[in-house]
């Protein structure tokens, strides 16, 4: 009731002083989203392994259903191209059912995400960890679409190992196709950007190669036939399910779970900003998880939130949550309406869509940013990331970046510093930094070095702000057995660690010490 209640307050903000004015505003902006989101969901669909049908479906699901129920009233989900990425090598092993199991398994791990506000779990990784898996899926992203790209054939269960196999099958590019997509490409990169808010550059891509390919009888190959149906004839159903294999769908799952997690909260947090509204990172994972939960029962793929159709929402004036099921319901007309002429697009084309997407995707700025300011710490995160991306997945890869994190943060704690001042009667070490036991026994060295039976020594915490039990056992026995050394300067929650370990901390002032001691 407490969630119903919490709902139906943040439904009478947004709507609140709604108007026909308002509708229009979000009707015109729905379509312009349908106009971006078509090609992309038709392209993430035969990227994943799935079908175009099974991207235009899971793109309608999510529009409807998670935009309804979203944390903000900006959100736009559907299929994206990370989770394309996560799913080609889930559906080599586990076919498409095993994924629509998947998808199932990872909605309901989503809802006990927002049960247990883990949402806030997503802030603890950094920013170069997220940016080198960024880029780590458009690689792959990349390496997946040479095939359709190129109109080769190659094997294997991962975009390496597909790579790889080109040195025993051979390459040999059918030139109609690459052709088709460079038609794309260029596109794609020189039309003007002030158009691409109203007309899509990569909708006008596929519409001029499509025309390209049907005038001049290319003979490649198409999207194929696009059902007029929300129910696909391969979807979830109870006796599809492989019980035995329940136990195996669980690490896919997992990772699932964890991209629409982190892509749908990151995608929150950047558009919240942009629109100056607040989003609620819980109700958007109550909503994610209803909705791949909702999907395989109609034969769709994973969703997550999509940054780029969400900011082009925006742009594009979007009032409230309205939006996002009007751009549903475009792609549910165009479903019906142009499946025929949709089912002629070259996949060439639709890689073509990919390669650019898979380009633009990564963050470019913050790239340069690391590498030209020569942040060493964060470049490594970065590379090991994105390798580790390409290489295993992404559950792995992320774990990966974040103990990686971790021990370069250790490594910096390490280098604790150390100043002192002082004359015959008295000196003062100050120390700054973390203080624990890695590098208490360079305070150690220090106060064996300054040390002498006739010389006061104050050790002064001011600059500590995080000090573990083994420094401040260490600070108890030197304080305990050497009666000329004192503690002063600790901060509240330092001072606090010390009192529970029996270290007395005196209030002396910095000024007074300094003053003796210069």
């Amino acid at each position: 009731m407490k969630l119903l209640s919490s709902y139906a307050q943040m439904f009478k903000r947004e709507f609140e002083g709604y108007n026909l004015q308002r509708l229009l505003t979000d009707l015109l902006a729905g379509i312009t989203v349908t106009a971006v989101a078509l090609p992309l969901a038709l392209a993430f669909g035969v990227s994943c392994g799935a079908s175009a049908a099974a991207g235009l479906v899971t793109a309608i699901i999510a529009g409807i259903v998670i935009s309804a129920l979203s944390g903000a009233s900006f959100q736009i989900s559907g299929p994206t191209g990370a989770m394309s990425a996560v799913l080609v090598t889930i559906i080599l092993k586990f076919k498409l059912q095993g994924v629509f199991v998947v998808t199932f398994i990872a909605g309901i791990m989503l809802l006990l995400a927002a049960i247990f506000k883990l949402g806030r779990l997503v802030s603890m990784i950094p920013r170069p960890v997220i940016t080198g898996f960024t880029s780590g899926i458009a690689v792959i992203i990349a390496l997946g679409q040479i095939d359709n790209f190129f109109g080769t054939a190659s094997v294997g269960e991962s975009a390496l190992a597909k790579l790889a196999s080109y040195t025993k099958l051979g390459f040999t590019p059918d030139i109609y196709s690459v052709a088709l997509g460079l038609i794309v490409v260029a596109i794609m990169i020189v039309w003007p950007k002030k158009w691409n808010a109203k007309i899509p550059s990569s909708l006008i891509g596929i519409i001029v190669a499509t025309i390209v390919s049907v005038v001049f009888g290319f003979e490649v190959a198409t999207v194929g036939d696009i059902p007029k149906t929300l129910f696909l004839s391969e979807r979830l159903t109870i006796a599809s399910v492989e019980w035995s294999r329940i136990g195996e769908y669980i690490s896919p799952a997992i990772s699932i779970a964890a991209l629409a997690m982190i892509e749908s909260l990151l995608c929150g947090a950047s558009a919240s900003r942009m629109k100056n509204e607040e989003f609620d990172a819980n109700k958007e994972l109550i909503a994610q998880g209803i909705g791949n939960m909702l999907i395989p029962l109609f034969g769709g793929v994973p969703a997550t939130a999509a940054i780029a159709r969400t900011s082009v929402a925006i742009k594009s004036g979007c009032q409230t949550r309205l939006c996002g099921i009007f751009h549903a319901l475009g792609l549910l007309a165009a479903m019906f309406v142009l499946g025929p002429v949709m089912s002629m697009l070259p996949l060439s084309a639709l890689a073509g869509v990919l390669m650019v997407t898979a380009w633009r995707m990564n963050e470019w700025s913050e790239i340069k940013y690391i590498f030209s300011h020569k942040l060493y710490g964060a470049v490594g995160k970065y590379l090991i990331t994105m390798v580790s991306t390409v290489v295993f997945d992404l559950t792995i890869a992320i774990v990966i970046g974040i103990v990686y994190s971790a021990l370069v943060f250790i490594y910096r704690c390490m280098k604790l510093e150390l100043t002192s001042k002082g004359n015959n009667c008295e000196t003062v070490i100050k120390i700054c930094g973390p203080v624990f036991f890695i590098n208490c026994t360079k305070l150690e060295n220090k106060i064996n070095e300054l040390y002498s039976d006739d010389k006061t020594i104050i050790i002064d915490l001011s600059g500590v702000n995080v000090i573990d039990t083994s420094s401040c056992e260490y600070l108890y026995e030197l304080t305990e057995e050497k009666v000329n050394v004192s503690v002063t300067g600790a901060c509240e929650s330092v001072k606090k660690m010390l009192e529970k370990t029996g270290v007395a901390c005196t209030d002396r002032l910095c000024e007074e010490i300094e003053a003796v001691t210069l």
